[in-house]
């Protein structure tokens, strides 16, 4: 069996002349304005959004990537404000790239422009990283979704959404189960069941990551009081979410090879989704939970395990970081690194906090080890087979961009 496959292509544009710099300039202008003036009208279906976009001097591709884009914006994403750096929506039509080992950059991209004939042809600079997905878009062997341009400060992106089959994963007869916490203390944890019994955990420190946020927060936050000019406040953002990218790439691959270093592996990861609207605890500590992007690893993970043939299963996150993961028994966990079992009679008095969470997601994935704790006030009873009710749950791997933007910084 095959699964369908979601990456987004990143390449960056030469530097442009300046007429096509100030072509891309009006472009990324009037897109904003079609876009400002469709969302400020209240459009929420296609036709409505067309009567307000039809106007525009824009291409029939980034017309159509508005009404599918704008509804969106009110139904699904609920938005009650525009961030300021939308970047421009095209729809898969309008896309066309060349290739010539002749040229130094290898690849050009053919922007698209209103009126016939003002289309012009761009060199890429793309990641080696990607280069044969290029090459297999070039020859038409993977297919093209929405591509979107963006300007940074002094560079333009192109990001091409590209979808492609590979084999989907098989569940082994009998697998090794490896459980991974995403967490503040310790970015990512991994521990190995085998027998029921924790087996050659996986460490990966937080410290870099948690001083990056903080600094980007302090940082940001004092170039704003200051007044400082959008640009500059543009350039420390980009620079901090660069180097926490890294740390997220870093600990992804790391976490795969980890995996691929024992018989038989399924990775197991808690399903997050909600996880924004149930955190609450307090202003501060709110803030730095939000702040961090568990939803961005969580991806990685899942995006290079399925490259890597591994099986992924998300489960019920309740209860894995106070749970013993021996006896069962809902412990305390008196500091960040120290799980303590309140069961006399286990064998487990204090644990590694990680691990014991990363343990217990582990031992979570199968349906008959389950072990929520029980409590008086709580009913754990199925309530219409909805997923919230069950120890784990197949979950397509989502596709979104899980990049993270000044706006949700700000917010």
């Amino acid at each position: 069996m095959t699964t369908t496959a979601t990456k987004t292509l990143e390449a960056t544009l030469a530097p442009p002349t300046t007429g096509k710099e100030q072509r891309l300039e009006r472009t990324v202008a009037t897109y904003r304005r079609a876009l400002s003036d469709a969302f400020e009208s209240g459009a929420d279906t296609q036709a409505a959004v067309n009567d307000t976009v039809t106007s525009y001097t824009l291409t029939s591709y980034a017309k159509d990537a508005l009404k599918n884009y704008v509804p969106q914006l009110r139904r699904t994403y609920n938005a009650s404000e525009l961030e300021d750096d939308h970047p421009v929506r095209f729809t898969n039509r309008g896309f066309r790239i060349d290739h010539s080992d002749e040229r130094a950059r290898e690849f050009c991209w053919r922007v698209p422009q209103a009126g016939r004939g003002n289309a012009f042809w761009i060199p890429l600079r793309i990641n080696p990283e990607q280069e044969s997905l290029w090459f297999d878009l070039l020859d038409g062997d993977v297919s093209v979704g929405e591509f979107r341009l963006q300007q940074y400060r002094t560079n333009w992106v192109l990001h091409v959404t590209v979808e492609y089959e590979i084999a989907e994963p098989e569940t082994p007869d009998d697998p090794t189960r490896i459980g991974f916490d995403i967490g503040e203390s310790k970015l990512l944890t991994g521990c190995a069941c085998q027998n029921g019994t924790p087996t050659r955990p996986y460490i990966y420190g937080g410290g870099r990551a948690r001083a990056l946020r903080k600094e980007m927060y302090t940082t940001l936050k004092r170039l704003q009081e200051r007044g400082a000019a959008e640009w500059r406040v543009d350039e420390r953002f980009d620079h901090f979410q660069n180097a926490l990218t890294d740390i997220v790439e870093k600990a992804s691959r790391e976490a795969i090879e980890y995996a691929e270093s024992f018989n038989d592996p399924i990775i197991v990861l808690e399903d997050l989704t909600d996880i924004r609207e149930d955190l609450d605890y307090g202003k501060y500590m709110n803030r730095r939970l939000h702040a961090w992007a568990f939803a961005r690893l969580t991806g990685r993970i899942e995006d290079k395990a399925l490259e890597a043939g591994i099986p992924v299963e998300f489960v019920n996150p309740r209860y894995t970081s106070q749970t013993c993961h021996a006896c069962g028994y809902i412990g305390s966990r008196g500091s960040q690194a120290a799980f303590k079992c309140t069961n006399a009679a286990c064998h487990v008095s204090t644990f590694q906090a990680d691990i014991n969470a990363a343990a217990n997601i582990a031992a979570r994935v199968d349906p008959w080890g389950e072990s929520v704790p029980w409590k008086p006030e709580r009913d754990d009873s199925p309530r219409n087979g909805s997923r919230c009710d069950t120890a784990t749950g197949h979950r397509t791997p989502s596709r979104r961009s899980r990049q993270t933007t000044l706006a949700a910084f700000e917010s």
